[in-house]
């Protein structure tokens, strides 16, 4: 069950939480001088930063201070890490509802493919199987690409799997191990769910289509967000250094520009090969929970080129499509 959805800060506690910054104290008189407003608003803007994952210090005669500040995302930053930065067009704002929402309704105003919208906080961000997306201010990686394609939306089987491989590819370069995909969208460790994808499409079935994919990665996980989540979760970092998330936003798009362009030639089948070594569930015992609230036991047995799961159940193999069911270890 989703947890209630937690208010997105305010322009004046994204300005503070930037001052911020440099992890030293600040006097709030000092602040509210900067910025032009009462320290009364200071106080008030600062006021429940816990709920977002932060740790702030309160000191009376010294201020504020947040001793492990949010990486910020730089949009200018991630272009220099890229390998060919004319490929993206990016775009990072403080607070949004959600970026998938916002590049769909882009989308049918024309925007631009390889379009990229990256958030600090997501109001309310959506993942599969209408579940909510629950992550903290600087410590997760949440964003969404606009991708054209020129064939229609049938020809899309599979894609939440080639952005799997994308995301794995992406990982291994900054040095991550221990890592698998769960199908058919999740990245999960032993401790939980690490990253997921949603994607969601506009278009016709023969025609032109386009998709926005959206991505979100755990960093790090602090308590006040893990309490809002119903499922075993992990992030990146554990209990170490948080990963750069400019640096890696900037190595996930492109991976994801490297496999897009070998699904829109090829389909998933030419990826299918390399997903199957990543998947964490292959040849193991699983539960299908059906939407029906029905369940399936049998072993995986790998995917079709599609996209789809193989089971070998008692009543011999069965096929299981994305977005119907959900896969438990049995």
């Amino acid at each position: 069950m989703n947890m209630p959805l937690v208010a997105p800060p305010k322009p004046l506690t994204f300005a503070l939480l930037r001052l911020l910054a440099d992890g030293e104290f600040h006097s709030g008189e000092v602040l509210a001088r900067q910025l032009g407003v009462s320290r009364a608003s200071v106080n008030n803007a600062l006021r429940g930063v816990d709920q977002y994952g932060l740790n702030l210090y309160s000191v009376r005669g010294r201020g504020y201070c947040l001793p492990d500040p949010p990486q910020w995302l730089d949009a200018e930053r991630v272009r220099a890490s890229l390998l060919r930065p004319e490929t993206f067009s990016i775009e990072v704002i403080e607070s949004v509802v959600s970026t998938n929402t916002v590049l769909l309704q882009r989308a049918a105003r024309g925007e631009p493919s390889a379009s990229v919208l990256a958030a600090e906080w997501q109001s309310a961000g959506r993942g599969r199987l209408g579940r909510t997306w629950h992550s903290g201010l600087g410590n997760a990686l949440i964003f969404s690409v606009l991708w054209r394609f020129p064939s229609g939306l049938a020809a899309l089987s599979g894609l939440s799997l080639a952005v799997g491989v994308a995301l794995m590819r992406a990982l291994s370069q900054m040095g991550v191990s221990d890592v698998g995909l769960k199908w058919p969208n999740d990245v999960v460790n032993n401790q939980g769910k690490l990253a997921g994808i949603l994607i969601e499409a506009q278009g016709d079935m023969l025609g032109p289509c386009v998709v926005v994919i959206g991505v979100g990665v755990n960093l790090r996980l602090p308590q006040a967000v893990a309490r809002r989540i119903d499922q075993p979760v992990s992030a990146l970092a554990g209990g170490g250094e948080l990963p750069d998330r400019n640096l890696l936003l900037a190595l996930l798009l492109e991976s994801l520009a490297e496999v897009l362009a070998e699904f829109e030639l090829h389909g998933f089948k030419s990826l299918r090969a390399e997903w199957g070594s990543y998947h964490r569930y292959q040849g193991r015992p699983v539960r299908m929970l059906l939407p029906d609230g029905t369940s399936a036991d049998g072993v995986v047995r790998g995917v079709t080129e599609e996209g789809a799961l193989r089971v070998e159940t008692a009543q011999g193999l069965q096929v299981f499509n994305a977005g119907e069911i959900s896969l438990r270890g049995a």
